[in-house]
């Protein structure tokens, strides 16, 4: 098996997982003034990434918007992305965009445009600043939407190739493990989430190839289990 250092395995980029989350969230926290709502449904995202609000009719933020000189708010929206399958720690990653809000036409409340000044990712690894630009740029990983859909199908139906999956891992694999789950799963690899006692791993297999479809995915699993090598890496928690 051969094991590269993790930069040099291909992965999302920091935008490229802001845009994942976005695409398969169905809340979020806006906050205004201090005070915060949780919107469902209420949000949907553009061309770019650009983020529209549809808050519902009786909501205080007219209210808000009413006040606002010139009908522009200050505000930060709150996403937490959250794992499909019942592990340990299910919150992946947390997003919070700032910017300012305004009506996505003069005079229409219903709609309301957020325009981004600061982005900044939150996942087990640190967080991170993404440029809005850059997010702009970005697209989402081509699985997000089918994630979910992958990920409980492979831990419900499938719970031998998890296990087979989590051999590939070798001696690298602490001692201990009870239990293995799906955590994620992008175009370039599927991550196991490893308990133990006293904590958890999370396991990075990489596709033997991209995959650009669910159909593709759930192919490149299998690769995994009959290629010669493979490579992944993987970061303890405790």
């Amino acid at each position: 098996m051969s094991v590269a250092p993790s930069p040099a395995l291909p992965q999302q980029t920091a935008a490229e997982q802001v845009r994942s989350v976005l695409a398969r969230a169905l809340s979020l926290s806006l906050t205004l003034e201090g005070q915060s709502y949780d919107l469902l449904g209420a949000h949907s995202v553009g061309a770019r990434g650009r983020i529209t609000l549809h808050p519902p009719a009786d909501t205080p933020l007219t209210d808000h918007l009413d006040r606002a000189p010139l009908g522009i708010l200050d505000a930060r929206v709150d996403l937490t992305d959250i794992a499909p399958t019942a592990l340990r720690d299910r919150v992946r990653a947390r997003v919070t965009l700032t910017g300012r809000l305004t009506p996505a036409a003069p005079g229409d409340l219903g709609a309301l445009r957020l325009d981004l000044a600061r982005i900044t990712l939150s996942t087990g690894t640190g967080t991170e600043e993404v440029a809005p630009s850059a997010y702009a740029n970005a697209t989402p990983d081509p699985l997000a939407l089918e994630e979910a859909a992958l990920l409980t199908h492979l831990a419900d139906a499938h719970p031998d190739l998890v296990s087979d999956l989590v051999v590939l891992a070798g001696s690298r694999l602490p001692y201990g493990v009870v239990r293995a789950l799906p955590l994620a799963m992008d175009r370039h690899a599927v991550s196991l989430r490893c308990e133990y006692g006293e904590g958890h791993c999370d396991l990075r297999l990489l596709f033997p190839a991209e995959a650009r479809d669910a159909a593709a995915a759930g192919d490149m699993v299998r690769r995994l289990l009959t290629a010669p090598q493979c490579a992944h890496h993987h970061h303890d928690h405790h």
